[in-house]
């Protein structure tokens, strides 16, 4: 048998099956010719590069490199607080923000390894590149790390220091549609409600350097820092750290957030600096698992500070899981206050597939309320 070359600049004679180095030999029922008996040397040639072979087949073991992504499309009719009219539509991001891309790793040995992630949003409702208009191509992800017993340290995009923590801590996760604790957080309406995101630095944060910890009995933590990169101000930048834990049932996460810039790509100064900070809690019963947390959001510049407050639960049932949960924002000097709820049912058809079909209320004090439900398909590749 012929191995094309394995990288390593040369075409390998033979084969390796389970370890072992297999060696041709002639065909049965044929002799070899005095004139076709290879010299000694060129035997040991002939070993020496199938044993080269068995080397570069370990070596390239070692390494791995992986193309994987998510696909969540929904159809819908939306209304949030302050919406004028209700709007019907096939979108993106039901539950999660789809998303492709290629991540690798490599064992450097000695309990060293190098590791990257490129990974993109799309919207796979309309084909477009991003979570909106503008969006930098890797802004989900665009790094390099290295790591060993001593944690790891990360160079690149990455996650904000609040993301990971808030996602984990309540039941919709990662959802921008319905998850009430992630639409306080994140999403800004631009529907004359003047309402704001609690953490405006984006949910990632670009041109950062992280350290993260080793694993300590379920308990691991993350340091961030994003350099600014402002011409003229360069005293501008966003710092934070979180931490996880995971001790069987109980699910304990939260963050701190300084931020002074905005994301994704080189950012911009958002004219003032903002801390945020919060706790989040869940515990798995078996028949029912219930999440809680409370957080606290403020400006430099303004009097008024968010207080947010999450309270939810899953649910298994069937092949599937019902989701609840509710959140509260109060802005303590105006008296602006949030309430949004949802109630939702998470279906699995296979491991990789599930359908869902979600309902939420949203209200914001003096605005009109706002009722959505979504009904969609979610894959993993």
């Amino acid at each position: 048998m012929r191995i094309p070359d394995g990288g390593m600049g040369f075409a390998c004679v033979g084969a390796t099956v389970r370890g072992r180095v297999i060696l041709p030999r002639p065909l049965p029922g044929r002799h070899l010719t005095q004139e076709s008996k290879q010299p000694m040397n060129n035997r040991l040639t002939a070993l020496c590069s199938a044993a080269l072979c068995a080397a570069a087949g370990a070596a390239h073991a070692q390494s791995s490199v992986q193309f994987s992504g998510l696909v969540d499309t929904f159809a819908g009719s939306l209304k949030t607080a302050g919406d004028t009219s209700r709007k019907s539509v096939v979108d993106s991001g039901g539950l999660t923000t789809s998303w492709f891309g290629v991540t690798g790793t490599e064992d450097l040995g000695g309990g060293l390894s190098a590791k990257f992630q490129l990974t993109s949003f799309l919207r796979t409702d309309t084909g477009e590149q991003g979570r909106f208009t503008g969006d930098s191509f890797f802004s989900r992800d665009a790094n390099i790390s290295l790591s060993g017993s001593f944690g790891s340290v990360l160079l690149g995009r990455w996650l904000a220091p609040h993301f990971l923590p808030s996602i984990i801590g309540n039941p919709f996760g990662d959802s921008f549609t319905f998850s009430p604790l992630i639409l306080h957080m994140n999403v800004p309406l631009y529907n004359g409600t003047g309402w704001g995101a609690t953490t405006p630095a984006d949910t990632g944060w670009s041109n950062q350097v992280v350290y993260s910890t080793p694993q300590f009995g379920g308990l691991q933590a993350n340091l961030q820092y994003q350099f600014g990169e402002q011409p003229n101000d360069n005293g501008k930048k966003n710092a934070g750290a979180n931490f996880l834990y995971f001790g069987g049932p109980l699910t304990l996460t939260g963050f701190y957030e300084r931020d002074q810039i905005g994301n994704p790509g080189q950012g911009a100064y958002l004219g003032t600096t903002r801390k945020d900070w919060a706790l989040h809690g869940a515990y798995d019963f078996g028949v029912v698992k219930p999440f809680l947390s409370h957080g606290e959001s403020k400006a430099d510049n303004s009097d008024d500070k968010a207080r947010t407050s999450q309270l939810g639960a899953t649910v298994p049932l069937g092949a599937g899981t019902m989701l609840a949960d509710y959140a509260r924002t109060e802005l303590t000097r105006t008296r602006v206050d949030r309430r949004t709820f949802s109630l939702g049912y998470d279906h699995f058809l296979s491991r990789r597939t599930d359908v869902y079909a979600v309902y939420m209320n949203d209200r914001i004090t003096a605005q009109t309320n706002g009722n959505s439900v979504g009904f969609g398909v979610r894959h993993r590749f």
